[in-house]
């Protein structure tokens, strides 16, 4: 079948290359009845416009970078599938760009980002630094990140805001008498880490006391298994610990029976990160179920509002909420 060109579509309407052009590009120089000429053309011979001729004809690419860590693809799922249909709707396309720690720098995604000239950019990483955040925002590149609440002119964020729902949690914890509570470090999500940690810490302050359950993960260990092994048993126990990421509830739950340590009886476990692995370990584990679909589809209609200078554009910080699903590893 032969390919349709804007150069059928001028010689259907009759008219000339360049207003075809101007038609596809929603140019308001063209007359009313040349411009219903011109769309009757597109639609009779079916031409689809190269996205990338009319990108370059508006200096636009209709392109937008998508950065994450290819360690965090199970949790990004949702998110991606978020920001595509988002993305469709609008006519934009997502190029892929992931980072693989040791090996992927940070520096030369930003650079392949500023050269393929896309027209924003959605980040989902936490150990992406301010610096290189800095590094985009001097080509105004505009950049939605999710995970993190930062935003200034350029710069916008779709969150959830792991600091309260640690602190809340926490809070009612001390409330109940559950007063010795542990933070499993995790190596993979500092920032994150970083929250939980403030949270607890301001819990605690709240109510006279100090937190120093942070159960830091020497350097020489390679997972977090291997040191919670040796650091969970009997005499060293805790009310509740609480973890990040399901791989590392699934280690607490394996020491903890290990040591013969009962949960939830003599010790209670957390993951902050629901999945379905959780509802799968025996016993259950409790999470809090985070919205991972609207992260992606709001980061994405966050961005389609800053590319078009849309007024409706006042906060560019946008929190979401999220649900504590209680299991068997909880009382």
């Amino acid at each position: 079948m032969k390919r349709i060109t804007i150069y059928d579509v001028a010689k259907e309407a009759d008219v000339s290359l360049a207003t075809v052009s101007r038609v596809i590009n929603g140019s308001e120089v063209v007359r009313e009845d040349t411009r219903v000429k011109v769309q009757e053309a597109i639609e009779k011979l079916g031409y689809k416009p190269n996205a990338i001729a009319q990108g370059l004809a508006l200096q636009k690419t209709t392109t937008i970078a998508l950065v994450v860590p290819e360690a965090s693809y199970f949790y990004t799922g949702q998110i991606i599938n978020g920001l595509v249909d988002v993305a469709k709707i609008f006519k934009y396309n997502l190029m892929l760009h992931t980072t693989t720690e040791g090996i992927t720098e940070m520096n030369d995604i930003i650079e392949n980002i500023i050269k393929s000239r896309v027209d924003g950019v959605v980040i989902y990483n936490d150990k992406l630094t301010k610096d290189e955040l800095n590094q985009l925002t001097r080509y105004q590149i505009p950049i939605v990140v999710i995970g993190n609440k930062i935003s200034d002119e350029t710069i916008g964020s779709v969150y959830v805001d792991f600091e309260q729902l640690i602190y809340n949690y926490a809070t009612e914890c001390i409330q109940k008498g559950k007063k010795r509570i542990a933070l499993v470090e995790d190596r993979k999500n500092p920032a994150m880490i970083k929250q939980l940690r403030e949270g607890l810490s301001r819990a605690y302050a709240e109510n006279g006391m100090e937190f120093t359950g942070y159960l830091e993960i020497p350097k020489e260990k390679k997972s977090s298994y291997e040191f919670l092994k040796s650091f969970i048993k009997k005499g060293i126990e805790y009310d509740v610990v609480i973890t990040y990421r399901d791989s590392q509830a699934m280690a607490v739950l394996n020491t903890a029976k290990e040591a013969d340590i009962s949960i939830p009886d003599e010790m209670e476990l957390v993951c902050v990160l629901d999945s379905k692995y959780n509802a799968m370990a025996r016993p259950q584990i409790s999470g809090f179920k985070i919205p991972d679909y609207d992260l992606g589809a709001l980061a994405m209609r966050l961005l389609t509002k800053m590319l078009n200078e849309d007024d409706e554009v006042i906060d560019k910080k946008m929190e979401l909420s999220y649900i504590f699903t209680p299991r068997k590893s909880t009382k």
